[in-house]
């Protein structure tokens, strides 16, 4: 009985996102819009780090993979100039669902060597993946249009002739978060979630127990990335036009924070942490932007500065007094007092 408690309770709370995309007004929705892309990477994000023990600072580089996959398929490509060749793009709909599967597919041949790596050692490679991704998107300016001017043009999404945008696109984006919390508490339920938490505890031993420790860690590895690139398809979509100045190293770090934030190992903490870190950091952005704070100016880099710094204070504070995240912790506080017994009177 429980599962179907949860699957329904997930559904129902799907619904009600799915829902309130159309009752926010117009300045509300591009940031809930934003909190369900952040979500969807947080997912893959959680199952990778919190029941597989894998350490990924690389979901930037695979969002913005899927991003500019969508983009640049949506555009079309012309092979004799750069890009802009409406004859030759791809129906927006089918980039998207391109985004997720050109991810998958280089985050496998990425994997199979980073893969090898443990602990803080993927932290660093996965991290330096990034970095290669910036690069060629500045470099390769013939195909990603470089920073300036970008991939411009990009058509939105069109389905049956209705164009999805504004709260269309946020209820799309927010059902997706259901669907993906959906198949993350299904397969933390199987047989592979078992697999991935023997991992986690002990590669060693998992292997002794004839688990394939590497073949389980690729596909979930794979798995994140393909969320991560659905999601920066869909982010396409919101922008329509694409500039690496949307992907900084920054990026990678916050959907880890968002994670810990949440709760390692929760699904539904994940979701939980990528609405508050997204909804700090528009008002760090906010704060950042301004003239002034406090008597002192502020410099242009002010609302990047700011998060960093808010940021790390954050997940020194939960690392040191929430280890397992705010919900689990959370979860743990009420079940104790509701386990604590009662006094005779």
């Amino acid at each position: 009985m429980r599962p179907l408690v949860r699957v329904g309770g997930t559904l129902a709370a799907g619904a009600a996102m799915v829902a309130l995309a159309f009752v926010l007004d117009d300045g509300a929705l591009p940031m809930y819009t934003r909190m369900g892309l952040a979500a969807i990477v947080a997912v893959g994000l959680s199952l990778l780090m919190g029941f597989a023990g894998q350490i990924s600072l690389g979901q930037g580089a695979f969002y913005a993979i899927g991003a500019y996959t969508a983009g640049i398929l949506s555009v079309g490509i012309d092979p004799d100039d750069r890009l802009v060749n409406p004859d030759a793009g791809w129906d927006p709909l089918l980039a998207l669902a391109a985004a997720p599967v050109v991810t998958g597919v280089i985050a496998t041949g990425v994997g199979i060597p980073l893969l090898r790596l443990r602990g803080h050692y993927l932290a660093f490679a996965t991290l330096a993946l990034q970095l290669i991704v910036l690069a060629a998107l500045f470099a390769e300016d013939r195909f990603t249009g470089g920073q300036d001017p970008g991939v411009v043009g990009i058509p939105p999404l069109e389905v049956a002739g209705h164009v999805i945008e504004d709260e269309r696109l946020a209820a799309v984006v927010w059902g997706i978060v259901a669907l993906s919390v959906l198949i993350a508490l299904n397969l933390v339920a199987s047989r592979a979630g078992r697999a991935m938490r023997a991992i986690a505890t002990s590669e060693a031993s998992a292997a002794a127990a004839g688990i394939n420790v590497a073949m389980v860690k690729l596909r979930l590895f794979v798995l994140a990335a393909a969320l991560a690139g659905l999601a920066g398809g869909l982010f396409t979509s919101y922008l329509l036009f694409l500039s690496p100045d949307a992907f900084p190293l920054l990026l990678s770090i916050t959907f880890v924070v968002m994670v810990a934030v949440g709760g390692m190992g929760s699904i539904y903490g994940a979701v939980v942490g990528a609405v508050a870190i997204t909804y700090l950091e528009d008002k760090l952005r906010e704060l950042g932007a301004r003239e002034e704070l406090l008597g002192f100016d502020l410099p242009a880099q002010a609302p990047q500065v700011f998060s960093v710094g808010v940021f790390g204070a954050i997940l020194i504070l939960v690392m040191l007094f929430l280890p397992r995240g705010v919900l689990p912790s959370v979860r743990t506080g009420v079940s104790g007092l509701g386990r604590r017994p009662r006094r005779s009177v």
